[in-house]
């Protein structure tokens, strides 16, 4: 039996793809520069305590070097850390880029599973990765739902990162798809409309 939905996000998975293998490493790197001034000057950032980052996949925006100013400018860093036990992504705290984090199951940079978990309930602000964001504040992932699961316990700011390009008016989703409190590309800073928020 078909599926709608799941087609339509297949679909625009490979839309999106091809238009990052577009795009080359400079516009990626300048637009990386822009989308970390624009959050750096934003206060929801500047009041977070406890913040999630994420190590970039190529297609992806880098902000990389923000997990080390977080730990710079005294902030509690986590980034994401699967557990295969679990079949799913936590959040683990890092204290030290170099010593504390190395290629996890996928070949993403990510805690030891020596380093302490966070409770994701006590993120103040957590940066989201994704192939497409809609107005809504829909995300299109990767299609394995592993942050849809994260995000369900996430109780402080949840803020998708994107190319502009990737903001679309539309992103076909199903009941379990979770939205982000705000997007931020290099351009513009997107909140969601509140109205969204149990839709």
């Amino acid at each position: 039996m078909s599926d709608p939905i799941r087609e339509a996000k297949a679909r625009l998975r490979r839309q999106l793809k091809a238009q990052w293998k577009g795009c080359g490493a400079g516009a990626r790197e300048s637009a990386s520069r822009a989308v970390l001034d624009r959050l750096l000057s934003r206060p929801e950032w500047q009041a977070a305590r406890t913040v999630m980052c994420y190590a970039p996949l190529p297609d992806e925006l880098d902000l990389w070097p923000l997990a080390a100013q977080a730990l710079v400018e005294g902030r509690r860093l986590a980034l994401p850390r699967f557990d295969p036990a679990a079949g799913a992504y936590e959040a683990a705290q890092v204290e030290d880029l170099e010593r504390d984090v190395a290629a996890g199951a996928f070949g993403i940079r990510e805690p030891l599973a020596a380093r302490p978990r966070i409770p994701l309930n006590q993120l103040d602000f957590v940066l989201v990765p994704g192939l497409g964001f809609a107005y809504n504040g829909r995300r299109l992932g990767r299609g394995k739902g592993y942050y849809d699961r994260l995000l369900t316990s996430i109780r402080g700011a949840a803020c998708g990162v994107a190319m502009d390009w990737q903001v679309l008016e539309f992103i076909p989703a199903a009941p379990h798809d979770k939205h982000v409190d705000c997007i931020l590309t290099p351009t513009r800073w997107l909140a969601v409309a509140r109205r969204f928020a149990d839709q």
